[in-house]
Protein backbone atom coordinates (compact mmCIF):
# COMPACT_ATOMS: atom_id res chain seq x y z
CA UNK A 1 0.00 0.00 0.00
CA UNK A 2 2.73 2.53 1.16
CA UNK A 3 4.31 1.76 -2.65
CA UNK A 4 1.20 3.14 -4.55
CA UNK A 5 1.37 6.49 -2.65
CA UNK A 6 2.90 8.96 -4.07
CA UNK A 7 2.66 11.66 -1.87
CA UNK A 8 3.60 11.82 1.84
CA UNK A 9 1.04 9.80 4.68
CA UNK A 10 0.36 7.60 2.26
CA UNK A 11 -1.99 9.89 0.66
CA UNK A 12 -2.33 10.27 -3.17
CA UNK A 13 -2.23 14.50 -3.70
CA UNK A 14 -5.62 15.85 -4.71
CA UNK A 15 -6.38 19.40 -6.11
CA UNK A 16 -7.23 22.66 -4.05
CA UNK A 17 -4.55 25.44 -2.20
CA UNK A 18 -1.96 22.70 -1.26
CA UNK A 19 -1.07 21.60 -4.02
CA UNK A 20 2.51 22.13 -4.96
CA UNK A 21 4.30 22.05 -8.85
CA UNK A 22 2.46 24.15 -11.43
CA UNK A 23 0.04 26.95 -9.29
CA UNK A 24 -2.19 27.68 -12.04
CA UNK A 25 -5.70 25.85 -12.19
CA UNK A 26 -7.25 23.51 -14.43
CA UNK A 27 -8.99 26.45 -15.66
CA UNK A 28 -6.80 28.65 -18.09
CA UNK A 29 -8.61 31.85 -17.14
CA UNK A 30 -5.51 32.88 -14.98
CA UNK A 31 -4.54 35.19 -17.87
CA UNK A 32 -7.57 37.42 -18.37
CA UNK A 33 -8.61 37.91 -14.89
CA UNK A 34 -9.99 40.59 -13.14
CA UNK A 35 -7.29 42.90 -12.21
CA UNK A 36 -5.86 42.94 -8.73
CA UNK A 37 -7.90 44.35 -5.44
CA UNK A 38 -7.35 48.02 -5.32
CA UNK A 39 -5.56 49.70 -1.62
CA UNK A 40 -6.40 51.83 -0.17
CA UNK A 41 -5.36 55.04 -1.47
CA UNK A 42 -6.20 53.75 -5.59
CA UNK A 43 -9.57 53.64 -3.72
CA UNK A 44 -9.30 57.28 -2.67
CA UNK A 45 -8.13 58.41 -5.67
CA UNK A 46 -11.07 56.50 -7.88
CA UNK A 47 -13.58 58.31 -5.34
CA UNK A 48 -12.30 61.75 -6.64
CA UNK A 49 -10.95 61.25 -10.22
CA UNK A 50 -14.43 59.47 -11.19
CA UNK A 51 -13.09 55.83 -10.38
CA UNK A 52 -12.22 55.52 -13.72
CA UNK A 53 -8.17 54.96 -15.46
CA UNK A 54 -9.44 57.09 -18.22
CA UNK A 55 -7.61 60.08 -18.87
CA UNK A 56 -8.83 62.56 -15.66
CA UNK A 57 -11.21 65.30 -16.39
CA UNK A 58 -10.63 68.58 -16.99
CA UNK A 59 -9.71 71.02 -13.79
CA UNK A 60 -11.83 73.69 -13.12
CA UNK A 61 -10.87 77.45 -14.03
CA UNK A 62 -8.35 78.40 -12.03
CA UNK A 63 -9.07 80.68 -9.22
CA UNK A 64 -8.37 84.54 -10.21
CA UNK A 65 -5.68 85.99 -7.73
CA UNK A 66 -6.69 89.23 -5.15
CA UNK A 67 -4.96 91.52 -2.68
CA UNK A 68 -4.80 88.64 -0.33
CA UNK A 69 -3.46 85.41 -1.72
CA UNK A 70 -6.34 82.98 -4.27
CA UNK A 71 -9.82 83.28 -3.85
CA UNK A 72 -12.83 81.92 -5.84
CA UNK A 73 -13.41 83.78 -8.83
CA UNK A 74 -17.05 85.04 -8.21
CA UNK A 75 -19.09 88.04 -10.91
CA UNK A 76 -17.87 91.72 -9.93
CA UNK A 77 -21.07 93.30 -8.78
CA UNK A 78 -21.17 97.04 -10.35
CA UNK A 79 -22.27 99.44 -7.36
CA UNK A 80 -25.67 100.65 -7.38
CA UNK A 81 -25.83 104.35 -8.71
CA UNK A 82 -27.79 106.57 -5.84
CA UNK A 83 -29.09 109.90 -6.72
CA UNK A 84 -27.40 112.50 -4.15
CA UNK A 85 -30.68 113.61 -2.02
CA UNK A 86 -28.97 114.08 1.59
CA UNK A 87 -25.16 115.03 2.31
CA UNK A 88 -24.34 111.84 3.33
CA UNK A 89 -22.20 109.85 0.41
CA UNK A 90 -21.40 106.19 0.26
CA UNK A 91 -17.46 105.54 -0.41
CA UNK A 92 -16.65 102.42 -2.10
CA UNK A 93 -13.95 100.43 -3.32
CA UNK A 94 -11.57 102.33 -0.46
CA UNK A 95 -8.19 101.27 0.01
CA UNK A 96 -7.73 98.98 3.03
CA UNK A 97 -5.20 101.57 3.98
CA UNK A 98 -7.33 104.54 4.15
CA UNK A 99 -7.85 106.39 7.49
CA UNK A 100 -10.88 108.62 8.11
CA UNK A 101 -8.12 112.19 8.11
CA UNK A 102 -7.44 110.28 4.48
CA UNK A 103 -11.14 110.56 3.69
CA UNK A 104 -11.98 113.90 5.45
CA UNK A 105 -8.62 115.99 3.78
CA UNK A 106 -9.54 114.62 0.13
CA UNK A 107 -13.21 115.63 0.52
CA UNK A 108 -12.41 119.19 2.62
CA UNK A 109 -10.94 120.15 -1.07
CA UNK A 110 -14.37 119.83 -2.57
CA UNK A 111 -16.23 121.41 0.50
CA UNK A 112 -16.88 121.50 4.15
CA UNK A 113 -16.78 118.43 5.32
CA UNK A 114 -19.15 117.33 8.96
CA UNK A 115 -17.89 113.78 9.48
CA UNK A 116 -16.33 110.89 7.34
CA UNK A 117 -16.22 107.07 9.37
CA UNK A 118 -14.66 104.21 7.57
CA UNK A 119 -16.59 100.73 7.86
CA UNK A 120 -14.59 98.37 10.18
CA UNK A 121 -14.85 94.64 11.55
CA UNK A 122 -15.98 95.03 15.00
CA UNK A 123 -13.31 92.10 16.19
CA UNK A 124 -10.03 93.02 14.68
CA UNK A 125 -10.96 97.06 13.58
CA UNK A 126 -9.69 96.40 10.03
CA UNK A 127 -11.55 98.24 7.12
CA UNK A 128 -14.00 96.97 5.24
CA UNK A 129 -13.13 98.75 1.86
CA UNK A 130 -16.06 101.54 2.11
CA UNK A 131 -16.86 104.52 4.15
CA UNK A 132 -19.66 107.15 4.46
CA UNK A 133 -18.63 110.73 4.51
CA UNK A 134 -21.13 113.91 5.53
CA UNK A 135 -20.96 116.46 3.52
CA UNK A 136 -22.33 119.96 5.29
CA UNK A 137 -24.48 120.75 2.53
CA UNK A 138 -26.71 118.93 -0.91
CA UNK A 139 -24.78 120.75 -3.18
CA UNK A 140 -21.42 120.07 -2.08
CA UNK A 141 -22.24 116.24 -1.70
CA UNK A 142 -23.19 116.47 -5.41
CA UNK A 143 -19.69 118.08 -6.33
CA UNK A 144 -17.77 115.69 -4.44
CA UNK A 145 -19.92 113.04 -6.39
CA UNK A 146 -18.83 114.45 -10.27
CA UNK A 147 -15.44 115.48 -9.11
CA UNK A 148 -14.42 112.12 -6.79
CA UNK A 149 -16.09 109.48 -8.57
CA UNK A 150 -13.77 107.67 -10.65
CA UNK A 151 -11.02 109.41 -8.99
CA UNK A 152 -7.50 107.34 -8.17
CA UNK A 153 -7.09 107.52 -4.57
CA UNK A 154 -4.41 105.44 -2.47
CA UNK A 155 -4.22 102.70 -5.33
CA UNK A 156 -7.60 102.27 -6.23
CA UNK A 157 -10.48 104.36 -8.01
CA UNK A 158 -13.23 105.21 -5.94
CA UNK A 159 -16.95 104.88 -6.27
CA UNK A 160 -18.64 108.07 -4.90
CA UNK A 161 -22.35 108.37 -4.61
CA UNK A 162 -25.33 108.92 -2.82
CA UNK A 163 -25.79 106.90 0.64
CA UNK A 164 -28.74 105.02 1.06
CA UNK A 165 -31.21 106.29 3.87
CA UNK A 166 -31.73 104.14 6.59
CA UNK A 167 -33.97 104.93 9.63
CA UNK A 168 -30.55 105.36 12.66
CA UNK A 169 -28.41 107.36 10.50
CA UNK A 170 -31.19 110.40 8.99
CA UNK A 171 -31.88 110.76 12.93
CA UNK A 172 -28.44 112.54 13.72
Amino acid sequence: MASQSSGRNGRRPRGGSRRRGDHRSRHQSAPTRAPAKKSFWEKITAFFTGGGTSAPSPRPVAPQPTRNGFEPSRSQRKPEAVAVTTPRLYVGNLSFDATESDLFELFNGVGAVQNAEVVTYKHNQRSKGFAFVQMLTVDEAKRAVEELHDKEFLGRKLVVSGAKSSEHHSAN
